[in-house]
């Protein structure tokens, strides 16, 4: 039934808002480092990664292009590799700042969380990008605050499935704090992840420090060939 439910919802335009259908295929950003981002397209694409180190766990990226009256937008969706939904972003697309962020809790509830900094992926390789949005937590009465800094750290020619490409690496810095407004605790976690940005997919691979977490890019599907996988 579950799986039946994200097929239902893979037939709205996004989950993110009601956004008006776009037959445009391709567009431009003013990005200079666009081409290390998602392809920009309104057919949707989905990276399938594989934790490599645990080998069973996977997760699902659907990234597409829309096109509302403030103009196009690039929609990144995370799912579960029973195909539950867990968040999603909404970046401008001549920026490629974000413009929403959503999340989804263990109920399938979805909230559009409140974003205080916007930037994940740098204009400029030089900056340090911030991304910082708050949300309701999983206990009563608490909030989250999820904040990413990202550093550049190289540019390298790394693997991507079968072939060497150009890849910019980052240096995230995550961190994050459980919040309880009424008794004003605060409980914080933080943790660093090494991501890589390759030309022509986007995010290919990304590792803690130690490696225990290493997810890496193995197939990229049609939404035909993913609807197949999670309904079967």
């Amino acid at each position: 039934m579950m799986r039946l439910g994200v097929f239902l919802l893979l037939l709205l335009p996004t989950v993110l808002g009601i956004y008006g259908c776009s037959n445009a295929s391709d567009y431009t950003s003013e990005n200079p480092n666009a081409a290390f981002f998602y392809p920009l397209d309104s057919i949707p694409k989905i990276y399938l990664y594989r934790d490599v180190s645990g080998g069973l766990d996977e997760e699902f990226h659907r990234i597409y292009t829309v096109k509302d009256q403030e103009g196009p937008h690039l929609i990144v969706e995370i799912y579960a590799s029973d195909g539950r939904i867990k968040e999603a972003f909404n970046y401008n697309i001549d920026s490629l700042n974000l413009q929403d962020y959503m999340v989804v809790d263990v109920n399938q509830e979805k909230e559009k969380a409140l974003l205080y900094k916007d930037k994940l992926f740098p204009m400029h390789l030089n900056e340090r990008t911030w991304f910082a949005a708050k949300f309701k937590g999983v206990v009563d009465s608490t909030v989250m605050l999820s904040e990413v800094k990202r550093q550049f750290k190289r540019k390298e020619n790394h693997l991507v499935m079968e072939d060497e490409e150009p890849t910019l690496v980052f240096s995230d810095l995550m961190r994050l704090t459980v919040l309880n407004p009424f008794t004003k605790k605060e409980e914080a976690k933080q943790t660093t992840r090494i991501s890589y940005f390759a030309d022509g997919y986007g995010l290919v691979e990304w590792h803690s420090i130690n490696k225990k977490v290493h997810y890496r890019l193995e197939q990229v599907l049609t939404q035909q060939e993913w609807i197949k996988i999670i309904t079967r």
